[in-house]
């Protein structure tokens, strides 16, 4: 049974950082591209984030390019999420997903339960 857990997510003033975690199990994580989307009220979800199995070539939407950073850890079977800067803008709920093909990450085999992060101005 496949399983990504979110962590990290919180309240932070505008300017904070926060940092997300996704931990892997039951699927051979190393393979797999890995990303993070997030949901605001009343929004679709999108984009945010992504990486392919070895860690290169990360990939940003715009408006979060220079203040997110993803990262993973294969030993550890998890995907990072740095958020510095943060903004009102980037209050949703965040979303990590598993894809054995990174061009499908939107509709990704699996996904997790989702984080709240909550950014005050």
């Amino acid at each position: 049974q496949v399983q990504l857990v979110e962590s990290g997510g919180g309240l932070v003033q505008a300017g904070g950082s926060l940092r997300l975690s996704c931990a892997a199990s039951g699927l051979t994580f190393s393979i797999y591209s890995m990303g993070w989307f997030r949901q605001a009220p009343g929004k679709e979800r999108e984009f945010v984030a992504d990486i392919n199995w070895s860690g290169s070539r990360p990939y940003y939407v715009d408006s979060v390019k220079g203040r997110f950073t993803i990262s993973r850890d294969n030993a550890k079977n998890t995907v990072y999420l740095q958020m510095n800067s943060l903004k009102p803008e980037d209050t949703a709920v965040y979303y990590c997903a598993a894809d054995r093909t990174r061009a499908q990450l939107s509709q990704a085999d699996y996904w997790g339960q989702g984080t709240q992060v909550t950014v005050s101005s």
